[in-house]
């Protein structure tokens, strides 16, 4: 029996683990550069392509963002341009209206006129009221730009004092009875100071705000229109108003059948050429007098003074120049004078005259002739003849 282990002697010798050989790692062969050949580029960083599609994108977008700012910008500016523009175009006609209702330039046609009352001055006034409050009613259905709506009302207020200007001025004349010529003149001063504040408004509290609004808002070529009445403060002044009242007491006067008892009449007291800043008094016909060598030329005018010698005003007087060659009339102008006071004298001034070629030459006489007035008896100083030789200026 043996006694040796079941073990075998060979099992004393471990045999070494075995070991996997590591995977070799493969190399990417690069092509050989061929000697003095272009280098490739480098391919880009992972990435960059993406982020340059980004960039992109981002740089479409602003412009387009850009492009729809200038374009709601542009059609916002036309928005605001025809809301000046159509607003200020319904006010023009309503300036117009106002500025010729009641305004000093139909004022002053209306007290020349030959037909002058004063009923019917005062319904004319009236009349230009309910004008002015038409405008206004005009007015107040405009709706403006909300920047002028501040503006706007002095429209409104403008034309309320002109309405109530007016009104006060009929008034005014309807209640003067017998006060005196310079008293009713003080009075419709005050009244007519409305007129006057009323352009002031207008100019100060509407045309210059509502400008200086438009150019803050970039409106260009809409004009906000003007509105004057009183162009000339002459026609309301204390002098003005005295003359236009007496006239109208004067010419009421002239109504009755019987003139005035007293001394009425006018008389010439003198007649002049005057050209190019020379002035010759012309001398009245006698046996014993020179033609007056006159030079005619575009300024040449006559200057014909005349005297109410009565003790009343008087109305419509007509003045009237006539040329005469041979007694033979080749000329002939007439103006009235409105109005003047007693005592007092008239300065007519005959101009542009429009001389034929047979006033030259031989002698011709320049004859004056003042109208009668109601109630003159003495006609015998309304008329002067001055003998002239007409001579071309050189």
């Amino acid at each position: 029996m043996s006694t040796y282990d079941d073990e075998t002697p060979l099992e004393f010798f471990e045999e070494p683990e075995t070991l996997e050989s590591p995977e070799r790692q493969r190399r990417r062969m690069r092509p050989q550069r061929r000697p003095g050949g272009p280098r490739r580029p480098a391919p880009p960083p992972p990435g960059a392509v993406a982020l340059a599609r980004l960039a992109g994108f981002v740089a479409l977008a602003i412009a387009v963002v850009v492009g729809l700012v200038f374009w709601v910008g542009s059609c916002q500016g036309k928005s605001t341009y025809d809301q000046y523009k159509s607003y200020m175009d319904k006010v023009q006609p309503i300036a117009q209206s106002s500025a010729s209702a009641g305004g000093t330039a139909a004022l002053a046609k209306e007290v020349n006129s030959t037909k002058l009352t004063l009923t019917g001055l005062q319904a004319k006034l009236e009349e230009w009221s309910r004008q002015q409050q038409q405008d206004y009613d005009d007015a107040l259905r405009l709706v403006p730009p909300a920047p002028l709506q501040s503006a706007h009302q002095q429209i409104l207020a403008t034309l309320q004092l002109r309405a109530i200007g007016l009104t006060d001025l009929a008034d005014k004349l309807a209640e003067s009875g017998t006060k005196s010529a310079s008293k009713v003149a003080e009075i419709l001063v005050n009244q007519a100071k409305l007129l006057s504040a009323s352009d002031l408004v207008w100019a100060e509290l509407f045309k210059q705000p509502a400008t200086q609004t438009m150019k803050r808002a970039g409106v260009v070529g809409v004009i906000a229109p003007p509105s004057k009445l009183v162009t000339n403060p002459v026609v309301i002044s204390f002098r003005a108003f005295k003359v236009v009242y007496r006239r109208l007491h004067a010419t009421s006067g002239s109504t009755s059948s019987t003139p005035t008892q007293g001394l009425h009449g006018s008389e010439i007291v003198s007649t002049s050429a005057v050209v190019g800043g020379t002035t010759k008094l012309l001398a009245t016909s006698s046996p014993t007098t020179s033609p007056t060598t006159v030079n005619v030329g575009a300024s040449l005018v006559f200057d014909v003074v005349f005297k109410n010698g009565g003790d009343f005003d008087e109305t419509n007087i007509p003045v009237t120049l006539t040329v005469t060659v041979f007694k033979n009339t080749v000329y002939t102008k007439k103006q009235v004078v409105r109005f003047i006071g007693k005592k007092a004298e008239q300065t007519v001034t005959f101009g542009n005259l429009q001389l034929p070629t047979r006033a030259f030459g031989p002698t011709a006489t320049v004859n004056v002739d003042i109208g009668k007035v109601r109630g003159e008896t003495t006609l015998s100083n309304n008329h002067a003849s001055y003998p002239v030789f007409f001579s071309l200026s050189h």
